[in-house]
């Protein structure tokens, strides 16, 4: 990575953990506290007020903000595919905030700036996905993570049986070809991964279940990570 890009990095780092130390930003940054050290002298002399608390960490003076976003042309280009394939493999809400996501973008970069075209847009999504049953089931799932609200699910099994799950919904994970939900089943009194293309029935649950104090995303994560290893 460039030193511009690093210290924009680091500035960024900056506005939104303040204050930290030079040892976390060596962290986030993967380089030496002494390079860190390095790095906010050259933000110093650039004009970026920057300043330190012995004992606290480093500190932008507030008020200070960025100038308009300066993207290089691929940079550019993986944001426009990276919203594509939201608008396309999501609900339909998460695509408008997608497209609408692009569009503030576009208005707040430098006129200089030009955005591709979609005639010349070298990376495409289908937009077929849409009419799928899971792209019609995402947006209820992922609501239902949001507000904390239990599912019961029909799910129809690789073996071709069908049951009747109580759900708490923790997590969407996309594979490459197919989303799944990860959560903590009622029956099971475990984590388990539901395939969505594999949902048969999609309702709230009436059922007032209390959730095990321990469960959450990142303990299934960490369940998960165990599974492989």
């Amino acid at each position: 990575m460039r030193k511009s890009d690093r210290l924009f990095q680091l500035t960024n780092i900056l506005r939104k953990h303040q204050p930290i130390t030079a040892k976390q930003l060596a962290q986030k940054l993967m380089v030496s506290e002494r390079t860190i050290y390095r790095y906010v002298d050259d933000l110093s002399l650039s004009g970026i007020p920057v300043y330190g608390e012995p004992g606290v960490g480093y500190r932008l003076l507030e008020g200070f903000e960025l100038p308009p976003l300066q993207l290089t042309p691929i940079e550019l280009e993986a944001l426009i595919a990276g919203v594509s394939f939201t608008a396309s493999l999501t609900g339909k809400k998460f695509a408008a905030s997608a497209h609408s996501l692009l569009s503030k973008i576009e208005a707040a970069l430098p006129k200089k700036s030009k955005m591709i075209s979609s005639e010349d847009r070298v990376i495409r999504m289908p937009v077929r996905h849409r009419e799928s049953t899971t792209y019609q089931v995402w947006e209820e799932i992922h609501s239902a993570i949001e507000t904390g609200c239990w599912l019961n699910i029909g799910y129809n099994s690789l073996s071709e049986i069908v049951t009747s799950r109580v759900v708490f919904p923790l997590g969407l994970f996309y594979w490459g070809g197919r989303w799944t939900l990860g959560g903590w089943c009622k029956l099971r009194g475990d984590y388990r991964d539901f395939r969505l293309d594999r949902i048969t029935r999609l309702n709230s649950s009436e059922d007032a279940n209390a959730l095990p104090e321990d469960v959450s995303l990142s303990a299934y994560i960490e369940f998960k990570n165990t599974k492989v290893d």
